[in-house]
């Protein structure tokens, strides 16, 4: 299971990389003109999101929006000593620092934590999708974990070589509720 889910994130990855920068960049914004539109972001108040990094759909677009509409951004912060996630208020971008493999996540000292039940949506990432909301994410199991016990909304916004047929699923997955990518917004969990 875990060699497929490996040879999945590399064949992904590899089709990834093929993407020019005014594709990523025109693609990411169609993504997001998606999301503004849709009933989930225009009805929460507070939005969890990650910091993208190359190749993932940019997400500073996105934040900006969020702030311009008066929305609460949360940011996951990663705690690698018991592989658990927490998320962090975002004002202003300089409250991130760099830390392991050159992620962003929030300055502890100058943001606030946010319990899970004050977030109205999450936008989960992950390198694979399909049809029904499965994903496989980067590896460290930190979003599983976290969705586990997380009653609000998620969304997922995926490149089209991300849409795959079927994944390995294993019985910790869960599903996000949409998935928008460029062409549309796929609903597929209430």
């Amino acid at each position: 299971m875990i060699n497929e889910k490996q040879m999945i994130r590399k064949q992904i990855m590899d089709k990834l990389a093929k993407i020019e920068k005014p594709q990523y960049e025109h693609d990411s914004y169609e993504i997001a003109q998606l999301l503004f539109r849709d009933a989930l972001w225009k009805e929460a108040r507070t939005v969890g999101v990650t910091i993208s990094k190359s190749p993932e759909v940019d997400t500073y677009q996105i934040i900006r929006k969020a702030w311009e509409e008066g929305k609460r951004v949360v940011i996951p912060k990663c705690l690698p000593r018991n592989k658990e996630m927490v998320f962090r208020t975002l004002t202003k971008f300089n409250q991130l620092e760099s830390v392991y493999y050159g992620l962003l996540e929030p300055i502890e000292t100058v943001t606030k934590e946010v319990p899970a039940n004050e977030i109205d949506l999450i936008i989960v990432p992950g390198l694979a999708f399909t049809q029904n909301g499965y994903r496989v994410g980067f590896g460290g199991g930190y979003y599983d974990r976290y969705l586990a016990s997380f009653t609000g909304q998620t969304i997922s916004l995926a490149f089209t070589p991300q849409l795959v047929t079927e994944l390995p699923i294993e019985e910790h997955d869960i599903p996000v509720n949409k998935i928008i990518t460029v062409k549309k917004a796929e609903k597929m969990n209430d």
